[in-house]
């Protein structure tokens, strides 16, 4: 299946979530930056309220596009064992890069927000959304994070994703949605017509309007 957009690719996601359609102990959670825009499509579509959850990508040093695991805001690490050992990177490695990005988290977290303080998730159901699902890594940390805040239930929603990346969150969500699974997505952008890299300031720009419209 191919999306014209990430917010074509929303009201796909959300065509298959309508049994949590107008739920006041529902909330979406969206992985910056490409899932915000899936994920406030989705909430509008569903009439539930938005939030970010915040992950970063480990990159592999001096290989930063390829991932060696990746962190929440709150320190929660999920790392490529096999990965690491076949690179041969270091300790001392992988703990810069992780100060690194959870400086970058520390900045995105202000800047998203605008004061705005985090949603309560305790107890409630939250639908994890990302623009899609390629190794797993930052939906997999996210996962990780928020079940430790206690939700009622985790529900992982992606418009596209591997097949065994899928089957692979099964073990930490409640429930997995993928609109396509495919058998390998070697990347994410190859399932969209527009995968134009999304901006800071229109994230928050589609945070502020969620907070508006009350989704």
């Amino acid at each position: 299946m191919h999306f014209t957009d990430r917010a074509d690719a929303g009201r796909a996601l959300a065509g298959h979530l309508r049994a949590y359609a107008g739920r006041d102990d529902v909330v979406v959670l969206a992985l910056p930056r490409g899932g915000v825009v899936v994920g406030f499509e989705l909430a509008r579509e569903l009439a539930l309220p938005l939030d970010i959850y915040l992950v970063r990508k480990l990159g592999v040093p001096g290989r930063e596009e390829l991932a060696m695991g990746a962190i929440a805001g709150d320190g929660t690490r999920v790392l490529n064992s096999a990965l690491i050992a076949h690179l041969g990177i270091t300790d001392q490695e992988i703990a810069s890069t992780a100060v690194q990005e959870s400086r970058e988290l520390e900045r995105r977290e202000d800047a998203y927000r605008g004061g705005r303080p985090a949603m309560e998730i305790r107890g409630r159901t939250v639908i994890l959304v990302d623009d899609g699902l390629a190794t797993g890594a930052s939906m997999r940390v996210a996962a990780l994070a928020v079940r430790a805040r206690k939700p009622e239930r985790i529900v992982v929603a992606v418009p596209v994703g591997a097949k065994d990346v899928c089957d692979m969150l099964r073990e930490l969500a409640d429930e997995v949605v993928c609109v396509a699974a495919s058998g390998s997505l070697p990347a994410v952008g190859a399932a969209y017509d527009d995968f134009e890299q999304v901006s800071d300031a229109e994230v928050c720009e589609l945070l502020a309007r969620a907070a508006i419209e009350g989704t």
